[in-house]
């Protein structure tokens, strides 16, 4: 039987659905240096979650026949080291996607409603609510606003940004998408440059990989071009903002509001800015963390590995 090896457990449904066809290991570990070290040295297949691959990984693992990848996005991944060694590699898309679309919307209007502020406003004992919105209100910070009527801008138009999509306009919003690829929108959807985009929305939401093309593309010059008082939600990758940036134009009050749910590195340090600005709502790339998410995506990394076990196919 193949030997699977995992660094950490996947949902119970993925786990046992591997038992079927392999012995199953897990390793406990995700540093690369220490599972190159010793515990890939007999493996037939390795599944991660968020956990880097490297090429050092790979070349310690001569019986290596498939890399599954619990989630999405292929970035800590050397596949260029892979496609050397013959090695395929799986991962889950879209297996999440309504889980991360349902996080969007919910950042978005809390950002939006000032939920953050209005919380440690009534912990602290303030309860300033009224009809007459009183002077307490605006000084705290508390008035929000709302999204039916305003513009969603998303950038990418996968599985994710295609539910993003569908929430908003249920929600009242105009959405307009960009997209590198030659997508179809969805009815309801616009697809429009990305200067446009960006100069439209009074939400941006970011779902593309990480990549040389996309690294710093929501950078000085894209927060500059978009409405003042606009909110940004990133639950893509870290590096796909400049976070520098976004901090300059929150403080400037270009920018009204930040929801990030990724780090580079993760954990972040505690010392990061972004965790202690009153308009960040900075959350540990949780997003895809529903049960209903993490059973679809450890069935369908199950399934690919499996698959590439049983027959075998190219990268």
């Amino acid at each position: 039987m193949p030997e699977i090896l995992l660094t950490e457990p996947i949902a119970d449904a993925g786990m046992e659905l591997l038992r079927t066809a392999g012995e199953v290991r897990v390793a406990g570990v995700t540093d690369p240096a220490a599972l190159a070290a010793g515990p890939l040295a007999t493996a037939d297949a390795l599944v991660v979650r968020s956990s880097p691959v490297t090429a050092a990984m790979l070349e310690a693992a001569p019986r290596l026949r498939v890399v599954g990848r619990h989630g999405a996005g292929l970035d800590g991944i050397d596949l260029d080291a892979a496609q050397r060694l013959g090695i395929p590699v799986v991962s889950t898309p879209g297996a999440n996607a309504e889980s991360v679309a349902e996080f969007v919307v919910l950042a978005a209007l809390t950002l939006a409603r000032q939920l953050p502020p209005a919380v440690a406003t009534l912990a602290g004992g303030g309860f300033p609510a009224g009809r007459s919105l009183p002077s307490s209100v605006v000084a705290a910070g508390l008035t929000g606003t709302m999204l039916a009527g305003r513009t969603l801008g998303l950038v990418g138009l996968g599985a994710i940004g295609r539910g993003v999509a569908a929430r908003a306009l249920g929600l009242g919003m105009t959405v307009l998408a960009f997209d590198v690829a030659a997508v179809a929108p969805p009815p309801g959807v616009r697809l429009a440059p990305l200067d446009e985009v960006l100069r439209s929305a009074d939400v941006l939401s970011l779902h593309v990989p990480q990549t040389p093309q996309t690294a710093g593309l929501i950078g000085a010059a894209a927060l500059a071009s978009m409405p003042p008082g606009a909110l940004l939600v990133n639950t893509a990758r870290a590096g796909v903002v400049d976070n520098a940036a976004v901090l300059a134009a929150l403080d400037a009050g270009r920018l009204r509001g930040y929801a990030v749910d990724v780090f580079a590195p993760e954990p972040p340090s505690p010392d990061d800015p972004l965790l202690h600005h009153p308009r960040v709502l900075a959350t540990p790339h949780m997003a895809a963390m529903t049960s209903d998410a993490l059973d679809a995506m450890a069935v369908a990394v199950a399934r690919g590995v499996l698959d590439v076990l049983a027959k075998g196919r190219s990268l």
